[in-house]
């Protein structure tokens, strides 16, 4: 994928090495009166990846919970969490095998996370195969500099559905490529899709559409601090009780929990 492209009119998106450059917030561009032959710079943050994987074995959630470290069992679910801090992920397990992980910034970092969770699992005696790992859910959100008129989009478009008693936001979704996406009156877009690719051409293709909606530049939030109620609020928190921090596991190399006589490292991905 090329370092930029440029988008109908005023918008580029960033990318470096064919994922978003900016993972962190989104950025809000202050100058919106640039030239139209000029290109925007819109940052695309990608915020959660969610993948999916099986273990081919029966866990017992119970023993994991006793024995493991850094896990929570929440019996009346039927279920356990499990954090590591590289990358600071989350998974879920169930009794079956199957493990969903949630809280990575891109997919490679979800399949090392992934990996990471069934090496844990393995080090407790369980015969763990790490098989069907995929993608299948990507979040991902863009801030315009502008605000939209959304009601008068909703109306010009059957695709979209404003529902403004339930949400704030018009719900739009595309078939082509697949993706689900939150258009906000100030601006701001949410995308989930099943891969981060989707992200992309997602924004690309519905940039066009709510352009001719432009309700003028963002307004400037203007937030009034107490100071008081600031100082009290920082009093807490330094009284707060230091909690000990998650349990680093130090992998000098991908090599070192791929390959491993009792770890299969076959994969099939859908």
């Amino acid at each position: 994928m090329a370092d930029g492209v440029v988008l109908p009119h005023m918008m580029q998106a960033q990318f470096q090495n064919g994922t978003p450059a900016v993972l962190g917030a989104p950025e809000v561009i202050e100058d919106v009166t640039m030239p139209e032959d000029e290109p925007l710079n819109i940052s695309i943050s990608i915020s959660n990846v969610v993948c999916t994987f099986s273990t081919k074995c029966h866990l017992n959630l119970k023993k994991i919970a006793m024995e493991g470290s850094n896990v929570e069992y929440h019996r009346q679910h039927g279920m356990l969490n499990m954090r590591i801090r590289r990358p600071y992920t989350t998974a879920s397990v169930w009794s079956s095998g199957k493990i969903t992980c949630t809280g990575a910034l891109t997919e490679e970092d979800a399949k090392i996370a992934a990996r990471r969770f069934a090496r844990k699992i393995q080090k407790l005696g369980y015969k763990v195969k790490f098989s069907n790992f995929r993608i299948v859910n990507v979040l991902g959100t863009c801030a315009l500099p502008f605000c939209l008129n959304i009601t008068n989009f909703s109306r010009e478009h059957k695709e979209a559905s404003y529902e403004p008693e339930l949400h704030p936001g018009v719900t739009y979704r595309i078939k082509d490529p697949k993706a689900t996406l939150k258009i906000f009156s100030t601006g701001s877009i949410t995308v989930t899709a099943p891969r981060v690719a989707n992200i992309q051409s997602a924004i690309e293709f519905i940039f066009p559409l709510v352009e001719r909606f432009n309700a003028g530049p963002r307004a400037e939030s203007t937030v009034s601090v107490n100071p008081e109620k600031l100082k009290n609020k920082n009093r807490r928190i330094a009284n707060r009780v230091h909690k000990p921090e998650l349990e680093v596991e130090d992998y000098e190399s991908d090599s070192d929990f791929e390959d491993s006589e009792d770890f299969d490292s076959d994969e099939s991905q859908d």
